[in-house]
């Protein structure tokens, strides 16, 4: 009987998703003779993801529309368990968080939650980079808002509140968070960002685009928090950059 399972919404994620699929492989095994499933979704991509997938033995499901939310719903009507974890594909779970997120959930303490995080390359003290990872970081904290590299959930709080909000093309995972709070305190669980083992996510964006356009994206929806419903704002998530670095 399946227990959990991890989802990763994968759009032309072929120069990393190999890896993310060898670590949570690598943590699921570890977690026998709790059984899961590893569901890629392949959000209609150009490349080789859907076949990078299937050979590292995930199962691959098809969304045409690309939209993250999307994506991440699809794979979420797919899965098998009782437990949802969300992961990016391009993010390592360390086995120690995969372990203490799963058994917070079967012993009932916990209903929801998600992981402060860091990135795979080192930033320079005192850089933008590095304040932009510390900052989402206490925000992640302060305000109990789930990073969209690692979500995890009970399926019926998931069921309860619709899943992801699909009138938005980023930023999916705050309201998220803000729905799976308030189911929370309704069910009588806690809705926890666990900290003593980040997850790792890929720096790449950072040097894919000026500090400029980074600080842009965060700022945008501070300002005009309808931006979100519209992709040419949020393609920030979406562009991948060509051979020459071009979008």
């Amino acid at each position: 009987m399946i227990s959990y399972s991890v989802i990763i919404p994968a759009y032309n994620e072929e120069a990393l998703l190999a890896e993310t699929i060898a670590e949570i492989r690598r943590a699921m095994d570890d977690l026998l003779p709790i059984d899961g499933e590893m569901i890629v979704v392949d959000n209609n991509s150009v490349d080789r993801t859907p076949k990078i997938a299937t050979d590292a033995g995930a199962r691959v499901v098809f969304e045409p529309i690309n939209q993250i939310s999307r994506a991440r719903n699809a794979g979420a009507r797919e899965a098998k368990g009782k437990y949802l974890f969300f992961v990016d594909a391009d993010t390592v779970v360390p086995f120690p968080l995969l372990k203490k997120s799963l058994s917070l959930m079967i012993a009932g303490e916990i209903g929801a939650g998600g992981s402060t995080l860091r990135f795979d390359s080192k930033l320079p003290e005192g850089s933008l980079d590095l304040f932009f990872a510390k900052f989402w970081n206490w925000v992640s904290r302060s305000f109990r808002v789930a990073a969209g590299s690692f979500i995890f959930c009970r399926r019926e709080a998931f069921a309860s509140i619709g899943g992801f909000s699909q009138k938005v093309f980023a930023g999916e995972e705050i309201f998220l968070s803000m729905d799976l709070k308030r189911w929370c305190r309704k069910s009588g669980y806690a809705f926890r960002i666990l900290k003593c083992n980040p997850v790792v996510t890929s720096s790449r964006k950072l040097f894919w685009h000026s500090k400029a356009r980074i600080f842009g994206v965060i700022l945008l929806p501070m300002i005009f928090p309808f931006a979100l419903r519209s992709k040419r704002f949020c393609s920030f998530w979406y562009a991948r950059p060509d051979a020459n670095g071009r979008e």
